[in-house]
């Protein structure tokens, strides 16, 4: 297991994010769990009471995260990872008003959500003068949009390109920037998928090719790398050879049909859902 001292995670309560909570607890590393689901942070912690603390704000809240930050950064000092997690995924359909709103909550978890919460850590990182290390959780989705979920791909198509922005504001510094990319990994955002999803991967597997990337300075990590291979080949096709193919498969389930998993934040009435 890699070394880190000290790491905040987001989207902590599930998938790959519990599993990385598992693996750096169980290395010796002090931890603050980000997630909305506190018996499942308290269950965590009960890992390691003296090195985890828990909170439970929307990552999308820029003043809640400052909070959990101001309070992560008075016990332990500055961190030396802090990975962006968490996030949601579901169907789009553009010709839907109520979609809108999905789009929008989207948005400001999948893409919003992860500068909130570099943000209040990022001064405190450099003055440590410490290496350490940003990670945001993006996608393959992020880099060819898909009949039906163009939310989603959109969400992780700008976290891409906001984190290579990141990358290169920092490079004189010993704070580094990691961009992780997953194809399917088996965890409840793919639970109600009914169309084929190669290269599928345990959260427990994903976590620790994660955190071995991220200590040997890999900026970009694909998980699992096979994804990655499958993905660029299909980028040679034709683009409506590739739209033909991706057209033949069944869509991501939108917010409140049969499989889709929860959006926090997004109401259940749809004259709510527009606004």
């Amino acid at each position: 297991m890699p070394s880190f001292q000290c790491a905040v995670i987001t989207g902590a309560c599930g998938g790959l994010g519990q599993s990385l909570a598992r693996q750096l607890l169980g290395s010796g590393a002090q931890v603050a769990l980000v997630g909305l689901n506190h018996d499942t942070l308290k269950a965590l912690q009960a890992l390691a009471p003296e090195r985890c603390r828990i909170y439970t704000p929307d990552v999308s809240n820029a003043q809640a995260i400052q909070a959990m930050a101001a309070d992560c950064l008075k016990h332990w000092g500055a961190p030396d990872l802090v990975i962006a997690n968490a996030g949601v995924a579901g169907g789009f359909e553009t010709s839907d008003p109520a979609d809108l709103a999905v789009m929008r909550r989207m948005l400001e978890i999948n893409l919003l959500g992860v500068a909130t919460t570099f943000q209040p850590f990022l001064q405190a990182m450099l003055d440590s003068q410490r290496p350490a290390a940003l990670v945001g959780v993006a996608s393959v989705a992020g880099w060819r949009g898909m009949p039906g979920n163009g939310a989603y791909c959109a969400s992780k198509a700008g976290l891409i390109a906001y984190l290579q922005s990141l990358r290169a504001e920092l490079r004189p510094s010993q704070l580094t920037v990691h961009t992780i990319s997953p194809g399917y990994l088996r965890t409840a955002l793919t639970a109600g998928n009914t169309f084929a999803m190669p290269g599928l991967l345990e959260p427990d597997e994903a976590a620790r090719d994660l955190l071995r990337g991220v200590a040997q300075g890999r900026e970009h990590i694909v998980l699992p790398r096979r994804i990655g291979w499958l993905s660029q080949a299909l980028s040679l096709l034709p683009a409506r050879w590739h739209d033909r193919i991706l057209l033949g498969q069944p869509r991501k389930p939108r917010a409140h049909q049969a499989g889709a998993t929860p959006i926090p934040g997004l109401s259940d009435t749809p004259l709510q859902r527009t606004l």
